[in-house]
């Protein structure tokens, strides 16, 4: 081995060591590189319109595509997982629900931390380095790059799967100038399962790993703006913010346990509401429920429209 080769070993190995004792279960390493396959699949998908409002996805299609243009000189893409299950339910089986990722503090901020704080590791054991960390907040194809490093597969339902903890888990990123070695990519591991298309509520998975995100339960109540439409109420279920049907249905997911991150941990009221808390919810109550919560995306108003259409299916 080179000594440029066993450098790059260590470093890896330094890496993933060191990003684990943050909390990230799963550390990847990928060669930062256009994504061509993933440019034309994209592509397809925009003008199908599966993106509806969130015409965010429609801007900076070279920047999404290419790391190399968010970070220049960078040579290597790591990706991350960091584990946010908890399998705990309210109380009230009737009540109200949210997607298990938004019980706690906004992931957005306390990955965010942990990547800064992982930055610095890296600067101060390998010296001046260029990189920058992303979660969720740039245009960064975060699934490709963590399916490309061997971090999982890309399921029928979209989500990215891995074998050992399922898809309950946050992707992250650091794209630096530091040239690492590549992991493998993983093999699809789904076979003939359709659990996740023939559980999903709205019909929103077209075909495998094909959404149309304009159907899905998680737009309509986080990322639409408007009413939601009343043919929509009744596939609604009991979800106030986001849904998880595909996610616990998956068989991958038998081997998800739960985080040991204590700022995913819910406010202590929240599986005590009842339907009737929920129904009365004043605007107080929301901002201390959901203090540095990502429910706060949707506001106290969207939250309420949720909540209303979820009501008005009932009667």
């Amino acid at each position: 081995m080179s000594r440029t080769a066993h450098l790059a070993s260590a470093r890896k190995a330094w890496l993933v060591n060191h990003a684990k004792s943050l909390g990230f279960s799963h550390v990847g390493i990928s060669k930062a590189a256009f994504l061509e396959t993933e440019a034309d699949h994209l592509d397809q998908w925009l003008k199908r319109g599966y993106q509806g409002e969130m015409e965010y996805l429609e801007r900076n299609m070279d920047l999404r595509l290419d790391p190399r243009k968010l970070v220049p000189g960078a040579k290597t893409v790591v990706s991350l997982l960091f584990n946010y299950h908890n399998p705990e339910k309210p109380i009230d089986p009737a009540a109200p629900r949210l997607a298990s990722y938004a019980f706690g503090e906004d992931y957005h901020f306390v990955l965010k931390r942990k990547l800064k704080d992982l930055m610095r590791a890296m600067q101060e054991e390998w010296g001046a380095i260029e990189g920058r960390v992303f979660v969720d907040s740039a245009p960064v194809h975060e699934r490709a790059w963590a399916a490309k490093s061997g971090l999982g597969w890309v399921g029928k339902n979209s989500l990215l799967l891995n074998q050992e903890v399922g898809s309950y888990f946050f992707i992250a990123e650091v794209i630096m100038d530091v040239s690492l070695e590549p992991d493998t990519p993983s093999s699809d591991h789904c076979g003939t399962c359709t659990r996740c298309i023939d559980a999903c509520p709205t019909g929103a998975i077209i075909q495998s790993q094909v959404v149309d995100g304009s159907k899905c339960i998680s737009y309509y109540t986080i990322e639409l703006r408007g009413a939601i439409p009343e043919p929509v109420a009744k596939d609604l279920g009991h979800w106030m913010f986001g849904c998880d049907v595909c996610q616990e249905v998956c068989p991958w997911n038998r081997h998800a346990t739960k985080h040991k991150e204590p700022a995913f941990e819910p406010h202590p009221e929240l599986f005590h509401m009842k339907s009737s808390d929920w129904v009365e919810l004043t605007e107080e109550v929301f901002r201390e429920v959901f203090r540095n919560s990502p429910v706060k995306r949707t506001g106290y108003k969207g939250l309420m429209r949720n909540l209303q259409a979820i009501q008005a299916k009932k009667t």
